[in-house]
């Protein structure tokens, strides 16, 4: 399946339609193009949108790595970084700014079964971009959104549930919508299968309810009973269906880390991994390890190979920025494995991915919400197909002469068997999607989860965290300065309704209550 990033030219606004004189019109006519059209098509606008979701949220260079620092994946030797610190900073809405397509999208379709596919795409767009947004602040605005054309220029914020039920209610028709469409232009990920489409749209809903696993008592939610009915839809099947972005060798296109003549990278120097991550793979011989790093370079002129477990040691990013620049100085520290760097295609890149999907059913198995097929079957599926997609994706000669086959990855999930009370599989589970994430997951799903579950644990140093208190980790990003010079009332009243007036990085939103 060919998933390469669309190099079409997007039209970035429409042309409004105007009332004039019958002189100006007769003008106009004359000075028409014939051949040029007036409105943009709906595939155009879906390219447009589908860019604006994946590839330009997945950015490159430095901004790649955003959410890896913040979800303690690596640690960063440049300067002290303030996501690996813990400084959170003002949100914005940006990415609300792509949803105006949304309707035309839908009017310009051509035929009623075309209408119904981009109007699901469109709802399940819209579902996606309210939720990360709603994950970083709480309430947001949402049911006044993006109607600026019908007059509402300061929207009203919605409660964070009421949002979530909105973003529920639009994932339903979503598949409900897509279901009754044909495949469809303008997308550069499943060339518009309508089929993988509604896969992707039950996965990132099953995705959403487990976000909620705090709110199974609230009856309004029916999160349960919700879960249960998403499981009878289509689902991911495999990595083949991954909601994921791939790269090819013309500069803006290649992998968001690599380093070649294609696409320069200059960050590629600055990166350490972390013990959360590394400490979790060696004691459990996953050879996954020697797929994401390159051996510490004081460990192999100490007589380690770069094909045992000891040439490869984390930098823990809770330490003090002196220290970290010790262990770069020393060469006790792994940076990321040369393929990211020397591959324009080093592997695509997912936004939620079919392990996603079975870690969330292995936690739902574990939380009692789901029966009739073992969580560990689940669990084991997930981290078959992290493993399965690395060993694809990266030549053998990347692999430090520990390469994953088939028999290698059959058997491992035993040797990590989900084992003692609920808790205990849970941070199991969490830690597996924690290992697959690695370079994957890029809308900060780490993070997300250890602030749901505590998992994988993070360490909390006060001499160097920079949240304030220096005590407690972040709990979200604050509003938007726009939205405090543009529309103050609204913004207020939700941070009143909320955090008793207080807009900090601390504050308990109702997610996690």
């Amino acid at each position: 399946m060919n998933k390469h990033i669309s190099k079409i030219s997007i039209i970035a606004s429409l042309i409004a339609g105007i009332g004039l004189s019958s002189c100006s019109k007769k003008f106009d006519d004359i000075n028409t193009n014939p051949d040029k059209p007036s409105t943009a098509s709906s595939g155009w606008l879906a390219t447009n949108i589908l860019t604006a979701v994946t590839s330009k949220d997945i950015r490159t260079g430095t901004d790649f790595r955003q959410p890896f620092t913040l979800g303690k994946y690596l640690a960063w030797s440049e300067l002290a970084s303030d996501y690996q610190y813990n400084k959170l900073a003002r949100a914005n809405f940006d990415r609300l700014l792509v949803l105006r397509d949304v309707a035309p999208m839908v009017a310009n379709a051509s035929t009623p079964e075309l209408k119904n596919s981009y109007d699901g795409f469109g709802h399940f767009v819209r579902a996606w971009q309210f939720f990360q947004v709603t994950m970083q602040l709480g309430d947001v605005p949402y049911s006044q959104a993006v109607q600026g054309a019908s007059g509402i220029i300061k929207a009203k914020y919605d409660t964070q549930k009421e949002v979530f039920m909105g973003i529920l209610r639009e994932l339903d028709q979503a598949d409900e919508l897509l279901s009754k469409g044909v495949d469809f232009p303008g997308d550069f990920i499943f060339q518009g299968s309508t089929d993988k489409w509604r896969r992707v749209v039950n996965s990132f809903e099953l995705y959403v309810l487990i976000s909620l696993s705090k709110k199974t008592t609230d009856t309004d939610l029916n999160i349960v009973q919700k879960f249960n009915a998403v499981m009878q839809r289509p689902l991911m099947r495999d990595y083949a269906d991954n909601f994921a972005v791939t790269y090819t060798a013309s500069a803006g296109y290649c992998y968001p880390w690599s380093s070649t003549p294609a696409q320069i990278n200059p960050f590629v120097i600055y990166p350490m991994l972390s013990t959360t991550l590394i400490d979790l793979m060696k004691p459990a011989q996953d050879k996954r390890l020697f797929y994401f790093a390159e051996p510490a370079t004081a460990k192999i002129a100490g007589g380690k190979k770069p094909a045992e477990y000891d040439a490869y040691v984390g930098v823990e990013p809770a330490d003090e920025f002196s220290t970290t620049i010790n262990a770069l100085n020393s060469g006790n520290y792994c940076n990321v494995n040369k393929r990211y760097v020397e591959m324009y295609n080093a592997e695509p890149v997912g936004l939620l991915n079919y392990w996603d999907v079975q870690f969330i059913l292995a936690e739902a198995t574990v939380r009692g919400w789901i029966s009739g097929t073992a969580a560990q079957t689940y669990y084991a599926n997930g981290i078959r197909s992290s493993m399965s997609f690395l060993a694809k994706y990266a030549p053998a000669t990347y692999a430090h002469g520990m390469v994953m086959d088939d028999a290698y990855i059959n058997a491992y999930p035993a040797t990590v068997a989900l084992t003692g009370a609920v808790d205990n599989q849970i941070k199991q589970i969490i830690s597996q999607k924690y290992i697959a994430g690695f370079f994957q997951n890029t809308a900060f799903n780490a993070w997300y989860e250890n602030r749901r579950t505590g998992y994988p644990v993070f360490t909390l140093n006060s001499r160097t965290n920079l949240n304030i208190p220096s005590t407690s980790f972040p709990l979200r990003w604050i509003y938007p300065q726009k939205e405090l010079d543009y529309n103050a009332e609204n913004v207020n009243a939700a941070v009143q309704s909320q955090f008793q007036g207080n807009d900090d990085f601390s504050q308990v939103m109702w997610l996690l209550k």
